[in-house]
């Protein structure tokens, strides 16, 4: 069986479904720079190993990209499996023209259309190819040529996983102990710790800014599985939230422990929809209906926490306002915390109502619940500006949204999609990282990782006791 990035439509609808979901933070561009360094290697990368190559730019990138993700491995691969030595792919790349209905079909397909938007590892024949007309040249025109970058990680980290024996072991095994789910996560987490060696400058021919980091995971949002698949689905890649939080964790923590990655260690947020009411609704309050649920249930929730710190949580009053909030030193956006008024101030109308309907309820809900995060930290005298305020508040907002991610009664609580939402507006908007003077962390992956601290640890995980 092939193992994709993921699930992508023919070129016209790719890019107007890439065109739909990018969003950036007023006056900061995307980082979609270059991230072939040529002056590193001395020379460009012939793209001629690759199958089928027209010698363009794109298979020029992508050739540059796999012969780094090759060296990295080579270096990797006998630390992270007991000294093995890493095996070149036995099948080679492929590089696959889907705009001709003539074009050489790659292994493990019967035609080009096969591939078109996307890319694969096909483990029967172990080879990569991909789409150079509807999936590789969009998203570098998109999102910068990280998001290729990422890709062909990806793919290479399905090799990998051949390589280490999982993908034998997942085929002769109950599918409950190798789900596809965990096999996509593993190699999200192994395409993060690749891209964190070239971050860091080891690669031979790469480089990286840390800025284009946040559009290359837009486009992990772009390949998440449609809202509401169920996590045990055939095929399931995981939703948006569950794909950034394995980059993530690659990034920050390596291959090794990518490598162990297991259904006993890894909670997935995916899932399937409920009842046929919140499928039909997409699982999206009314931007009123939100506001209510989230001013009565975060008060619960944060007098609880409180009370585990042996703290009285005097409440936070949430008031709707017409004009843009500006009691605090700073602007933080259409919903403020003001410390002398110990309140929330939120502007319904305009950019809080437009990003509801664009991204969905829980941007509304991560932004808020940031608010109340300044809230705790006033409760309990902790700074209101600076890093570790903008972080504290982004974990207290995660913490609140795991509570309702995990919450089994009927009460209010987070539809399939809605992490989605909230990774959409950290990467795309600074709002819900604003500390009481405007400021925040420069990039939207240092606001998921805060987040997700939360979501994953909950209150105690924010450390604030």
């Amino acid at each position: 069986m092939s193992r994709s990035f993921g699930v992508a439509s023919a070129v016209v609808a790719l890019a107007l479904v890439l065109s739909a979901c990018t969003t950036t933070v007023a006056g900061r561009p995307l980082a979609a720079g270059r991230v072939i360094d040529s002056g590193k290697s001395g020379q460009e990368v012939n793209p001629s190993f690759i199958n089928n190559t027209d010698g363009g730019e794109i298979d020029k990138l992508a050739g540059t990209v796999v012969k780094d993700v090759e060296k990295y491995w080579e270096e990797t691969f006998p630390k992270t499996f007991d000294n093995k030595p890493y095996q070149p792919l036995r099948g080679g790349y492929y590089s696959v023209d889907t705009s001709k209905a003539n074009s050489p079909a790659p292994p493990c397909t019967d035609q080009a259309s096969d591939v078109e938007g996307n890319a694969f590892y096909c483990p029967s024949a172990d080879v990569i190819a991909w789409d150079r007309v509807a999936l590789l040249p969009v998203l570098k025109n998109k999102f910068g040529e990280a998001s290729v970058m990422l890709v062909l990680a990806h793919e290479m980290g399905h090799a990998v996983q051949r390589r280490a024996g999982l993908t034998q072991a997942a085929e002769r095994a109950n599918p409950q102990r190798f789900p596809t789910i965990l096999l996509e996560a593993q190699a999200d987490c192994y395409a993060g710790s690749f891209v964190r060696w070239v971050s860091d400058g080891k690669a031979p021919r790469l480089q990286l800014d840390r800025d284009a980091l946040d559009p290359a995971l837009e486009a992990m949002v772009l390949f998440r599985d449609p809202v509401g698949t169920s996590q045990t689905a055939e095929g399931a890649h995981g939703d948006a939230f569950d794909r950034v939080s394995a980059f993530q964790d690659g990034f920050e923590k390596g291959a090794k422990l990518c490598s162990e990655i297991t259904v006993e260690n890894r909670t997935f947020t995916q899932r399937g929809f409920l009842s046929a009411d919140d499928q039909a609704s997409g699982g999206n309050l009314t931007l009123d209906k939100a506001i209510d649920g989230i001013q009565t249930e975060a008060g619960k929730y944060l007098q609880a926490e409180m009370t585990k710190l042996g703290k009285q949580w005097p409440g936070t009053k949430l008031q709707q306002v017409t004009a843009a909030p500006r009691c605090s030193k700073g602007d933080q956006g259409p919903a403020a915390y003001c410390p002398e008024q110990r309140e929330i101030d939120v502007q319904t109308k305009g950019k809080l109502s437009e990003l509801h309907t664009k991204i969905g309820d829980w941007s509304t809900g991560t932004i808020l619940g940031s608010r109340y995060g300044l809230s705790v930290l006033a409760v309990l005298g902790k700074p209101l500006t600076g890093p570790e305020a903008q972080k504290s508040a982004l974990c207290v907002s995660g913490a609140y949204s795991g509570f309702l991610l995990a919450r089994n009664d009927n009460g209010f609580t987070l539809s399939p999609g809605d992490l989605d939402e909230a990774v959409q507006v950290l990467l795309g908007y600074d709002f819900a990282a604003r500390d009481v003077e405007g400021k925040a962390p420069a990039t939207g992956f240092e606001r998921v990782t805060a987040f997700r601290a939360g979501v994953v640890g909950g209150f105690d995980g924010c450390k604030l006791g």
